[in-house]
């Protein structure tokens, strides 16, 4: 069977001959590459365990044409993508495929750390001198003298020396393969072929970890034919970057890790969770008059539990069958200022994890009251900590302001830590978010391991509740 698509899906929807013809640039080398990949896999029998990692750039359509398995990575992330699926399938040939302007400046930390580990799959790095997808711009391995679009009187030292990315992968102890190859020629593409199809056997022996670099062409950011762009790479770019291997395999193979567990049971043992089902409550979305899609931000200081409370509302929206999201923020807000998190509850699909701008607000402090009250949206509801803010808040026009003593209420309960709990209770009861069971649901599965706390915490989202229906939420 082919490695190869027998027709491309490309993007334009072409047709006919169009269907079977890469998307690259007359001349570029990428199309040539995949072809030397996916004959070399065709050779070792290797198709149906390959994993191919493409990031942004030019490679990241490497999936219009090998017929492999593929994921998609964020810029300069493929080799920490190729690291987690050698992991999680130690059978599995990982192929991370990146360029010059993705490997070796975003992504030169991770291809750094993932060749020190050592793992067993190959990186194929093309280089082109150049960033080739966005514009032509200057590219780590640029080299010297070489005008481009953001060097166009072009590279000096004050801009640095490119980056020679095999000797610097042969100088690490983690890498068992290192060569460099090119194109320009025939002899040369025999060579590029033989050591692609080298480092994915070193893979598949599993002798470790194997870097080929190919010097490749890109006519048309250097503005030459495609001819003239093969002598160019013969003439300028091999000077630079000679040619051959760095590092060759040694006979040891990569020690062996555990095949690790898929099974749902198991990572639901491991989390303390279940997959009995959880009661629902609500007869339907919440009948809020904030729409279908809610918008909720919790902030204090650190250890006000903002963070724990958020995940507690996110759990029961998403016991309910409904779709929430929880993005929190720490950073040094968690040693004193403003921490805070956005829950985002949606009827069918959140859209937006964000809440800049939140229909209800849960403040556990003054700075928080400050920092976002302003930003909460009209017919919104705001909860604040009035033992800890005494002054009511100015807040916009429509939007109602419900003190809660929360710290009061939690000492009274004899445990201050409860008050984020308070405040969830508040919450409902101002605004009818859930009914009351929905949210003691979740407590009950968050202390599971607890049933000693369950008590307090009902009590705290009760008193909350009322807290709130007495001053005229209800």
């Amino acid at each position: 069977m082919s490695t190869f698509y027998e027709r491309f899906e490309r993007h334009d929807h072409a047709v006919g001959l169009k269907a079977r013809t890469t998307h690259y640039c007359p001349g570029c080398g990428h199309g040539l590459v995949h072809k030397l990949i996916g004959d070399a896999l065709e050779e070792l029998g290797l198709q149906d365990r390959a994993v191919a990692v493409s990031p942004v750039g030019c490679s990241v359509f490497l999936h219009y044409y090998l017929d492999v398995g593929n994921t998609q990575a964020a810029h300069g992330r493929a080799p920490v993508v190729g690291i987690g699926h050698k992991l999680a399938n130690p059978d599995a040939i990982v192929i991370s495929y990146q360029g010059d302007g993705d490997l070796a400046s975003i992504g030169l930390a991770e291809i750094i750390h993932a060749a020190q580990l050592g793992l067993p799959f190959t990186v194929i790095f093309v280089n082109n001198a150049i960033y080739g997808m966005t514009g032509g711009q200057l590219a780590p391995t640029s080299l010297l003298g070489q005008r481009t679009a953001t060097s166009p009187n072009g590279r000096n030292r004050h801009m640095g020396s490119p980056l020679r990315m095999a000797e610097m992968m042969a100088q690490i102890d983690g890498t068992a393969y290192v060569e460099r190859v090119a194109l320009f020629d025939a002899k040369q593409r025999v060579r590029a072929g033989k050591a692609i199809r080298k480092a994915l056997k070193v893979q598949a022996d599993r002798i470790g970890f194997a870097f080929v670099e190919v010097l490749a062409e890109c006519p048309t950011h250097l503005g030459l034919t495609p001819i003239e762009t093969e002598k160019w790479v013969a003439e300028k770019m091999v000077p630079v970057f000679p040619l051959g291997v760095k590092k060759e395999p040694t006979a040891e193979p990569y020690p062996a890790w555990p095949t690790p567990s898929h099974d749902p049971g198991e990572l639901l043992r491991l989390i303390g969770a279940t997959a009995a089902p959880v009661p629902r409550f609500c007869a339907g979305f919440p009948s809020t008059g904030f729409g279908d899609d809610i918008a909720i931000k919790l902030a204090g200081a650190g250890g006000d539990g903002a963070q724990t409370a958020a995940l507690l509302l996110t759990k029961a929206a998403i016991n309910e069958g409904f779709d929430a999201t929880h993005i929190p923020s720490y950073g040094p807000e968690s040693r004193g200022g403003t921490s805070y998190a956005d829950v985002r509850i949606a009827e069918t699909e959140v859209l937006s994890p964000a809440a800049p701008h939140p229909h209800a607000l849960v403040a556990f402090n003054a700075p928080s009251l400050a920092r976002f009250g302003p930003e909460v949206l009209a017919g919104g509801v705001v909860i604040y900590d009035s033992t800890v803010v005494s002054t009511a808040p100015t807040l916009p026009a429509g939007v109602r302001a419900i003190p809660v003593p929360c710290t009061a209420i939690a000492h009274e309960l004899g445990q201050k830590m409860v008050k984020n709990v308070v405040a969830l209770g508040a919450l409902m009861g101002a605004t009818r978010l859930f009914p009351p069971e929905t949210l003691v649901a979740a407590v009950h599965q968050s202390l599971g391991s607890k049933p000693q706390l369950l008590g307090l915490n009902e009590e705290a989202l009760a008193r909350g509740r009322r807290a709130a229906e007495c001053d005229g939420a209800g």
